[in-house]
């Protein structure tokens, strides 16, 4: 295979330089009071980071500079970036604000060390690469924003309380640095016969994005966290059945049906084997003592 040429290697690089930008741009629009475009930077920066890797791996273009910038870049729109514009909007003027930023940030940079740490570990089973170890930062950064995103929605409440504020920061914060298992969209792939269904999918919310952008962001946000126990499931369940990682979903998911029929198949033989033995007792009414 020919090695790709210099420009595209440079594409990846450039869209994560364009993620950086677009993350610090939201402290600008914060600074400035316009708080709805410093939500909209930060969802673009995370939509041009899930893109560059993406990219990267179809150009061929992957390299060791692509991965360190994207972990530089990540930390400042991500993390430093989300805690600034929280601290401009809700928590500046009290006492613990600036320290809920700092805990944000520094639980940002710490979930990326661990991140970059894990790509190297060769002993993990092959089943995790679908999931990532806690909240990814892209992810956590939106979510971090939710008081916020309520607050232009709905005005100002509860939710825009700097004890409320600073709470979820922390919350937010601790589960990118938690064990609790994600669902990686890498591993995701797409059964043939659900492809237009995911394409009308697809259309309905870039409908709803279009016309309701704060309302999607919020559904999306709430998608996201209610998912979280059903990936603490399915990685508890691989972990227990390792004959399943190298099998394709639906086979997967036969293999779950046949293990949840199987308790009440025997149950079945069971009951039939006890009425049989019952059947032949009554027959034979001098077998119900069996000498000793």
């Amino acid at each position: 295979m020919r090695p790709p040429t210099p420009g595209v290697r440079l594409l990846p690089n450039a869209i994560t330089v364009l993620a950086l930008c677009s993350g610090l741009s939201a402290v600008q629009y914060a600074l400035a009071g316009r708080h709805a475009f410093a939500v909209a930077a930060i969802a673009v920066a995370a939509a041009l980071d899930a893109a560059d890797g993406r990219i990267a791996r179809r150009l061929d273009a992957a390299s060791r500079t692509g991965a360190e910038l994207d972990s530089l870049a990540d930390a400042i729109s991500f993390g430093v970036a989300p805690a600034l514009v929280l601290f401009i909007w809700g928590l500046d003027g009290y006492r613990a604000g600036w320290s809920v930023a700092l805990v944000f940030v520094v639980c940002v940079v710490l979930r990326l060390a661990r991140f970059n740490t894990l790509l190297d570990d060769t002993t993990r089973p092959v089943f995790t690469t679908e999931f990532f170890v806690g909240v990814p930062s892209p992810a956590g950064a939106l979510l971090v924003l939710a008081p916020l995103v309520v607050w232009l929605e709905f005005g100002a409440g509860w939710w825009s309380a700097p004890l409320v504020i600073g709470a979820w920061t922390v919350l937010i914060a601790f589960l990118m640095i938690s064990r609790v298992p994600t669902l990686s969209l890498k591993r995701v792939r797409v059964p043939q016969q659900w492809i237009m269904a995911l394409l009308l999918l697809i259309m309905l919310a870039a409908i709803v994005v279009v016309s309701y952008p704060l309302v999607a962001l919020l559904l999306a946000m709430v998608a996201y966290l209610a998912h979280l126990p059903y990936a603490a499931w399915r990685y508890r369940w691989l972990a227990e059945h390792p004959e399943t990682w190298g099998l394709p979903s639906r086979q997967r998911r036969a293999v779950r049906r046949a293990r949840r029929r199987r308790p009440a198949f025997r149950r079945r033989v069971a009951g039939a084997a006890v009425r049989a033995s019952a059947a032949v007792r009554g027959r034979n009414p001098g077998a119900r003592r069996p000498r000793r």
